[in-house]
């Protein structure tokens, strides 16, 4: 594979329930980080997968229905903890920002998007396709508030499954060359979230496949300790979810040299995020 560089940080978080995120954990709440990546390229320069929580998730939900959503989570995001604040306390200006993987739509993955204005996006069809259908009114009970979505995302906007020829893979039956150069493969992770999708890539260190919400905790993939039937309605499918497990569990005994990084598994996230910016960490 192509190398390239990664750093990965948090950006707020919101509060669930340890036995909803995984059924026979204690009732106690426990902090859903909101990961995301900054990628570099060696030719395509910075590339972000998923954009964190910013304050505009307190604008979104300041009234009913989209209250339920906040009243629900409980989010906490702090002006500097913001993708595009640490990115300047960086060096890195949001105008270098020319590419955003977004895994799926739900709040505390594209809180940040209209934060680059420069940037194209890179989603799956069948994501923003619910976006596009789901009702206003109801949209918050499948995660999605449209106030975080730019204007102009459907011009800036490419799918995965247009702009890439897919690939036999022996597990997941497909994945996508996301730039044809060997450096980002897209995998289709449907279940969370309708049409939800996940990286795997290489840096001089490491390999990574940063599966987003196809799950909450590392070990739904590795014991299939799966999360409390009580959350079944918020997600998108739960036969689908249940699917995907599996076939991350067979990617997982197969590469074990693979991290695998689910976004709000804090016991795989803590060993990865730094506290001072180094591109070359990972």
């Amino acid at each position: 594979m192509r190398k390239c560089k990664l750093f990965l940080n948090y950006s707020g978080y919101c509060l669930a329930k340890a036995h909803h995120a995984v059924k026979g954990d204690d009732n106690i709440n426990i902090k859903f980080h909101a990961l995301f990546g900054l990628i570099q390229h060696p030719e395509m320069g910075w590339i972000l997968f998923d954009t964190g929580y910013t304050d505009r998730f307190f604008k979104a939900t300041d009234s009913f229905p989209n209250k339920l959503y906040a009243l629900i989570t409980k989010v906490t995001i702090e002006k500097k903890d913001e993708v595009k604040q640490q990115l300047k306390s960086y060096g890195i200006l949001p105008e270098e920002i020319k590419h955003i993987i977004i895994s799926h739509f739900h709040a505390d993955h594209i809180g940040g998007l209209k934060d680059f204005e420069n940037a194209t996006f890179y989603c799956s069809q069948t994501a923003y396709q619910q976006v596009k259908k789901i009702n206003n009114l109801l949209s918050f009970s499948k995660g999605i508030l449209k106030y975080l979505i730019p204007h102009d995302i459907e011009k800036r906007l490419k799918f995965i499954e247009t702009i890439c020829e897919p690939e036999m893979d022996d597990i997941f039956g497909k994945r996508y060359n996301l730039f044809n150069d060997d450096s980002i493969y897209v995998y289709e992770l449907p279940g969370h979230a309708a049409g939800q999708i996940g990286i795997y890539l290489q840096t001089n260190k490491a390999k990574y496949f940063l599966i987003a919400d196809a799950c909450w905790d590392e070990r739904a993939f590795k014991i299939l300790a799966f999360p409390h039937p009580i959350v079944r309605s918020f997600f998108d499918s739960w036969k689908d979810y249940k699917n995907i497990i599996q076939k991350i569990k067979r990617f997982h005994e197969k590469n074990t040299d693979v991290i695998i990084v689910p976004t709000h598994c804090e016991t795989t996230t803590k060993l990865l995020i730094q506290s001072n910016f180094n591109i070359d960490a990972l």
